[in-house]
């Protein structure tokens, strides 16, 4: 039996191995960020005076194996914020394995730490492997996105 995934908050020290998952979220995802936005994006998500981004890791036999990005921000029919995750990968050998899911539960916990009980997340409709897990943890809605040209 392989060793249990914890899920932790992200650190300064987590630079490399969030740097890996990062890239391989990127290329997974089919895109490519200057370098400047790696540096910018890990500034933001470390910086401990920055309350309305977070960021979780998922570590096993000490290597970092999953991250989740997530966002708090207002919601103009709510009367608390809401949670949007905007980043969630788990590395090949890790998937099937509970980490997704261990993830996402531990956004969760922040947003319900956070007083912010909302989350929401968006996937590509052709994400089957990790569309099987949203389906179990969270609720479909009929929303599509558009964004500015």
């Amino acid at each position: 039996m392989s060793a249990p995934t914890a899920v932790r908050p992200l650190a300064p020290s987590d630079r490399p191995g969030w740097e890996g998952l990062w890239r391989a979220y990127l290329a997974f995802s089919g895109t490519a960020l200057p370098e400047d936005i790696h540096e910018t994006t890990f500034r933001r998500l470390t910086d401990p005076h920055n309350a309305e981004r977070g960021a979780l890791v998922a570590e096993r036999e000490g290597r970092l194996v999953g991250l989740a990005h997530y966002i708090f921000h207002a919601h103009n029919w709510r009367g608390e914020d809401v949670c949007y995750l905007q980043d969630l990968y788990v590395g090949e050998a890790a998937r099937g394995s509970g980490t997704g899911r261990a993830l996402i539960e531990g956004v969760y916990a922040a947003a319900d730490a956070n007083g912010t009980p909302q989350v929401y997340w968006m996937t590509e409709a052709g994400n089957d492997g990790a569309r099987q897990l949203y389906d179990r943890i969270g609720a479909l809605t009929p929303f599509i996105k558009y964004q500015r040209r």
